[in-house]
């Protein structure tokens, strides 16, 4: 990967591809592989293929993730092996995302990585580079060291953690007055920063905003590099740092064999010599007496990613520091495509990365020689870097008006020194925290177990938190996450079984409690039955969807002050309609008591205006209208009562009236009936009785429209009876052709079957024609079509014939 390649790019295509991978295996996972074999040769020879690829490429896989491990390669044949070897493939698995992350957090700067630069003067003195770290160095088997503190690690202090600090050199604030309790964002109680006043308060020196002169690092050859593993060495070391006006500050830390973690060591620098303190000695609260240089104003600490560096020290030693400059925050402002140490001193120093010693046991005492070297090379050049960064930043800041780089990455430090250290209670309802369950079941996917495993599982991982924090042992050590859900889906009925599941690589711990374990186990299960299951922990753990009232702080921000006046529904909403005029949008804003009947309301459409023009005609001299009451009395005059009544109509014209057209009804005769139908007069009454029709143009008078219609009748009349002639006339003609030359009474002569001629045994007509093929009844079963070949084949086997 080149260091211009911009990360962000590729990991988008990473991620891309990623995701289209998993859509399609998907959607092959929801067909019926075995049926697409079965009918469709082709694809059964496709999907073989990309199955013998995909394992091949797995196996590779496995063996070059097993490579440089204590770990056995796996070799894949078929995919039963899969199953078989399972769990060691999630092994092999885990291991290769924890070094991938790892990795990215090097690249991107979250955590340090180390270089060990190469030999530029040819000296001998340059140790050959091993291309893996070898497992005594990076797991050894050493006694704990935490067991000769003076002050030994409590796992088990209830929260909150307090700073163990016994003096505060360059104070503005007491150390009585700093030590304060406050509420978190989780309403825990925690004690305050002892340097946050002085923090806040502080003043960088001028030399920080003054562009200068790098000063060269000292070759390593000629200057010399220190061990300090006695109190009277740190305060000789002490009384150097005094003078310097920058430092170069790192850590190296352990968290395999210790439960909350152990900093290991600490190298200091300035420009002429360097320092590697060991803080696992029994005295190590005592290097407190650093704050005295550490938490001066006048003296620049810089670090890279001091985002864990901060914590670690004022955990272990009591160091805070004072007037930090992180040169990954200035990697960051610069828009360097890279922001991780190996970068700065490849492109500062030209040197090349090695991480070999990253995950070293720095517990190793005495160290040797090459993890000393790489230790002393972190901060050896560190303060070099520092000169070229701040002039590079001062120089941009002048180009962009009214911009302060160098102030910037001084705040952003400033926060960085602000963190604190915190103790969490192991949380084994909600798990959640850094050491709960809930982050690692969301990461494994394992929303397939049941609620009795569900149950074993919660047991299991609370049984290892306490386990580790009696015995000072991190999770991991204890057992591994693999071995927890392997036990957690196969439930193990007896101690025998449960002891079979432990990996072999887990500590004796385990192993030797196995039996109380159980006991756990089993009780988990019993519980579990009625318990909760993992969809439903999951659901209640989900954000909750953001209510209406924070939608409006979020794009009102006048809401958001408490003092403003919120407006009331009826002022938000408004009374009349955009659409429907004054007509009440719905009936939950009307009045009840003043609400009219239905029948009495009258309203008119605004958009309708041309309605306004309308009128209503009378029809007074053909059909008088009634009022409504008497319609009974209609109901009564009618001959048939069980005749469906039509309910009154009325029709929006323009002008001219329509009338419900007529339907033709012809009978088997041939006659037509003129008369209206009781449809046509219902119509006639219904339209007549209340009708509305538009004016026209043509102001003619009643007499004019009577006129009219009455012509009209006259037409369609006499085209009724033109229908009606020709239709009679066609069927006289039909008639005369069909019979003539017989008599209407003559009876049709029988058909005489012994006189008719063989169609099966004929031979030939009797003009000699040849006939054509002879029909056969069986025709269809014996030269039929061919049927379907059958979808699944007979299963190979042995057959045989039984006789009695």
């Amino acid at each position: 990967m080149g260091s211009s390649q911009d990360f962000k790019s590729i990991q988008d295509n990473i991620q891309k591809a990623l995701v289209t991978t998993t859509r399609l295996s998907n959607q092959v996972a929801a067909e019926d592989i075995s049926f697409q074999k079965t009918s469709n040769p082709e694809v059964e020879e496709q999907l073989d293929d990309a199955s013998e690829r995909l394992l091949s490429l797995a196996s590779a896989l496995l063996k070059s993730a097993t490579k440089d491990s204590d770990q056995k390669p796996l070799k894949l044949s078929d995919s039963d092996d899969i199953d078989v070897q399972w769990t060691n493939i999630v092994d092999v698995v885990d291991t290769l995302l924890e070094k991938a992350d790892t990795s990215l957090d090097e690249y991107t700067g979250v955590i340090k990585r180390k270089v060990a630069p190469t030999d530029q003067s040819g000296s001998s003195t340059k140790k050959s580079r091993l291309s893996s770290l070898d497992t005594s160095m990076r797991r050894a088997n050493i006694s704990k060291p935490q067991k000769s503190f003076e002050v030994k690690p409590n796992n088990l202090e209830p929260s909150p953690w307090k700073p163990i600090l016994t003096t505060k050199p360059h104070a503005r604030v007491s150390l009585e007055k700093s030590l304060k309790t406050f509420q978190d964002e989780n309403q825990e109680t925690q004690y305050k920063h002892p340097y946050e006043a002085e923090v806040r308060e502080l003043e960088y020196p001028e030399i920080a905003f003054e562009a200068r002169k790098p000063i060269e690092y000292q070759p390593v050859e000629t200057t010399s590099a220190i061990f300090v593993d006695t109190f009277e060495g740190v305060l000789d070391m002490l009384k150097e740092l005094k003078a310097a006006t920058e430092i170069a500050i790192d850590t190296e830390h352990h968290d395999y064999r210790t439960y909350s973690g152990l900093l290991s060591l600490m190298q200091i620098s300035t420009r002429d010599k360097d320092w590697i303190v060991d803080t696992l000695q029994p005295w190590r609260r005592k290097l407190e007496v650093l704050n005295e240089v550490f938490a001066d104003p006048k003296i620049i600490k810089v670090l890279h990613g001091a985002y864990m560096d901060i914590i670690w020290l004022q955990r272990d030693c009591g160091i805070y520091i004072v007037g930090l400059f992180d040169t990954y925050e200035a990697a960051v402002e610069l828009e360097y495509p890279s922001k991780s140490l190996a970068y700065l001193l490849k492109r500062f120093i030209d040197f090349d990365a090695d991480k070999k010693y990253q995950l070293a046991d720095w517990r190793i005492r005495p160290i040797p020689e090459e993890m000393f070297y790489y230790a002393r090379s972190d901060t050896h050049y560190l303060l070099y870097i520092y000169d070229m960064m701040r002039n590079e930043l001062l120089e941009k800041s002048s180009k962009e008006s009214g911009q302060n780089l160098v102030r910037r990455v001084l705040d952003r430090s400033k926060e960085t020194s602000l963190r604190r250290y915190e103790t969490f209670s192991y949380d084994a309802q909600g798990g959640q925290g850094p050491f709960g369950w809930y982050n690692l079941l969301i990461r494994q996917s394992a929303g397939r177990l049941s609620k009795e495993q569900f149950a074993v599982f919660r047991a299991v991982h609370k049984w290892r938190d306490e386990v580790a924090r009696r015995e000072d042992e991190s999770a991991l050590f204890v057992m591994s996450n693999s071995t927890l859900f392997d036990i957690a889906r196969r439930l193990p009925p007896d101690a025998k079984a449960l002891h079979s599941l432990l990996d072999p690589t887990s500590a004796q711990i385990a192993k030797r409690e196995a039996y109380s374990l159980y006991q756990i186990i089993a009780k988990a299960k019993v519980e579990g039955a009625n318990g909760p299951s993992v969809s439903e922990v999951i659901r209640s753990h989900a954000p909750s969807m953001m209510g209406i009232g924070e939608v409006a702080k979020t794009v009102l921000p006048q809401l958001r002050n408490a003092d403003t006046e919120v407006l009331g529904t009826k002022e938000l909403v408004s009374q009349t309609s955009k659409l429907w005029g004054n007509i009440p949008v719905s009936s939950r804003w009307e009045n009840s008591s003043t609400a009219e009947s239905s029948k009495a309301m009258r309203f008119e459409l605004p958009w309708a205006q041309f309605v306004k023009s309308t009128k209503i005609l009378d029809e007074a001299d053909t059909l008088p209208q009634k009022p409504v009451e008497n319609e009974s009395s209609l109901e009564q005059k009618k001959p048939n009562a069980a005749e469906p009544v039509v309910d009154s109509e009325f029709t929006l014209k323009a002008g001219l009236k329509r009338k419900v057209p007529e339907v033709e009804s012809d009978s088997e005769s041939g006659e037509v009936d003129d008369t209206p139908t009781k449809l046509e007069a219902a119509s006639e009454i219904a339209l007549g009785a209340e009708e509305i029709a538009v004016p026209d143009t043509d102001d003619s008078s009643d007499e004019e429209k009577r006129e009219r219609k009455k012509a009209k009748k006259e037409r369609k009349k006499s085209k009724k009876e033109d229908r009606r002639a020709k239709k009679l006339a066609h069927r006289a003609k039909r008639a005369a052709a069909d019979g003539a030359g017989k008599e209407e009474n003559e009876e049709e002569e029988a058909f005489d079957y012994s006189k008719a001629k063989s169609v099966l045994n004929s031979k030939k007509a009797a003009n000699g024609v040849p006939q054509g093929q002879k029909f056969n009844p069986y025709g269809m079963t014996v030269e039929g079509p061919r049927p379907a070949r059958k979808m699944h084949g007979e299963k190979a086997g042995k057959s045989a014939t039984f006789k009695k």
